[in-house]
């Protein structure tokens, strides 16, 4: 798989100072045009947001898994990054996902008597996490 494969354009690329990022890894992205930027010495929390993404994918999904090969990890993290995006809440949005789906028409509310909403089940990766909504 190239960068090209990707289908997508990608103009920087932000990494840590890592001996395992040598002069020819660079050499990759300078290659397609891509500028690699190198986090200051000594700052862990200048990548913090994708710090916390990958600590956050790796604890609820990945350690999770048994991963078989490269196209088996795109697809999960591709169904994780729609659960992620779309359903699950996220503190600092109070709540909220990052990109909340249309609500539905309004429920009856708690004082009413009437027969309980039905609620779905939606089992995403495989049952690893399940995600609920009221039945329309």
């Amino acid at each position: 798989m190239t960068l090209d494969d990707a289908g997508r354009n990608f103009k920087f690329l932000v990494r840590d100072r890592d001996s395992k990022f040598t002069r020819p890894f660079d050499a990759v992205f300078a290659g397609a045009g891509i500028r690699v930027l190198r986090t200051p010495p000594q700052a862990p929390r200048a990548n913090a947001f994708a710090e916390r993404w990958i600590g956050t994918a790796r604890r609820e999904c990945l350690d999770r898994l048994l991963i078989i090969n490269q196209r088996h990890l795109i697809a999960i993290v591709d169904e994780y990054m729609a659960h992620y995006n779309t359903h699950r809440p996220h503190q600092s949005l109070n709540q909220v996902c990052p990109l909340p789906r249309p609500r539905p028409a309004p429920r009856r509310l708690v004082a009413d008597h009437g027969p309980p909403q039905p609620v779905e089940r939606k089992e995403v990766l495989g049952g690893l996490i399940h995600e609920y909504r009221h039945a329309a």
